[in-house]
């Protein structure tokens, strides 16, 4: 166990969270995380992923947030700026990204808001699935005060069964604001 785990095994036992897991992370996956209803769903899953022996993450985070002095923390905690108003292929960006790495972790939160939204985005799926790499379908349970990895889930060519199927993973997990939450 290294020191960065241990450190946020800590500070997260200090919080009252565990984490755990059913799988390891791959090499290579994007992480699918949920439920997204609060700026503290960062805080957690970044010391839940550390804990779990993640390393070198990587997140997609708006564009405005990359300002001084917060560009210089967001880069060096692996924050990638995206410019959601641009007509560029964020997929594909992603998808060249992993290709050209030996190591990819990417955290995405499906809803792409802390608002509830049913309508979940599917970039996470169509990255995962054009890099030919599993999703690593994570849950933050404020509840249980657990992060945990649930699934690695091999994109099909099924979309929307392929979301029903990873939404259905999240039945019985509590956000930290439950009524934003929508599956």
């Amino acid at each position: 166990m290294s020191i960065r785990q241990k450190i946020a095994g800590t500070v997260l036992k200090m919080c009252g969270w565990t984490v755990s897991k059913n799988v390891d992370f791959p090499e290579k996956c994007v992480i699918c995380i949920a439920p997204h209803t609060s700026n503290w769903d960062f805080f957690f899953g970044c010391l839940g992923y550390s804990a779990l022996g993640g390393t070198g993450k990587q997140f997609m985070i708006k564009k405005e947030w990359f300002f001084f002095p917060l560009n210089l923390f967001f880069k060096a905690i692996g924050g990638i700026p995206i410019n959601r108003g641009k007509k560029t292929s964020t997929t594909d960006q992603m998808v060249e990204a992993c290709n050209s790495s030996d190591h990819f972790h990417l955290g995405i939160t499906p809803e792409a808001t802390r608002k509830a939204n049913k309508d979940w985005k599917m970039g996470f799926y169509y990255i995962a699935k054009k890099a030919d790499i599993p999703i690593a379908v994570v849950s933050l349970d404020y509840k249980k005060k657990e992060g945990k990895i649930l699934s690695l889930y091999i994109p099909t060519d099924n979309p929307e069964q392929d979301i029903a199927n990873i939404k259905a993973m999240y039945q019985g997990v509590t956000a930290c604001y439950p009524d934003q939450f929508v599956i």
